[in-house]
């Protein structure tokens, strides 16, 4: 199925998400599901309505332990996640028993070509509470075209990118870069919205 039947078929069957129109919780954080992490942002969790890049030595290290509580309650609470053209196939079974809705889970396959413009369809979309995407050969423009499409869309876009992606400039309204630490990984803050990044990292343990 390529990834505008795949898309089409998402926009048919979602109701559009709009978190945060019109009200004071456009300016405050979604919560990650780690109170660490969230006393460190500033706005106490995910930049709401923005694009997030998570800055990764490989594939694998722990994107989705930090990922997984959020998407588990937003599937939980009827909304859409979307995975764009992930680099290797979600296990169903790790994802639900982390708690998330399969059925609120939409996996959009896509080439490498066609995997941007996805990403960016499905922020913009307002079908979706939050998309995952792997856009691998993104410039700033690129980058800036989905954090525009995840504010049009209310969405909370997550882009997993290489970290030799760190010494760029990005528009991204955060940015988290994984380093190895020990049994697990530690999250530095390069970039956030509303105020310094903190000098502390936030230690994620292997689950």
């Amino acid at each position: 199925m390529d990834a505008a039947h795949d898309l089409q078929h998402l926009l048919a069957t979602q109701a559009l998400w709009h978190a945060g129109r019109g009200s004071a919780q456009g300016v405050e954080g979604e919560p990650t599901g780690h109170a660490a992490l969230d006393a460190l942002l500033p706005q106490g969790g995910w930049p709401r309505r923005a694009l997030t890049e998570l800055l990764l030595p490989a594939d694998g290290v722990g994107e989705l332990q930090l990922l997984l509580p959020t998407l588990a309650r937003l599937s939980q609470a009827g909304m859409a996640v979307a995975v764009i053209a992930p680099p290797y196939l979600p296990y169903a079974p790790a994802w639900q028993a982390a708690g998330v809705a399969l059925e609120q889970l939409q996996l959009v396959d896509a080439s490498p070509r066609d995997a941007l413009w996805a990403f960016e369809q499905c922020l913009r979309s307002g079908a979706c509470a939050a998309v995952m995407g792997w856009p691998k050969q993104a410039d700033a423009q690129a980058l800036r075209r989905l954090q525009v499409a995840a504010d049009t869309g209310h969405c909370l876009g997550f882009a997993l990118r290489e970290r030799r992606h760190a010494a760029n400039p990005s528009p991204a309204a955060l940015r988290l870069e994984a380093v190895r630490q020990g049994q697990g990984m530690q999250w530095q803050v390069r970039k956030c919205r509303g105020g310094p990044a903190p000098a502390q990292a936030f230690a994620l343990r292997a689950g």
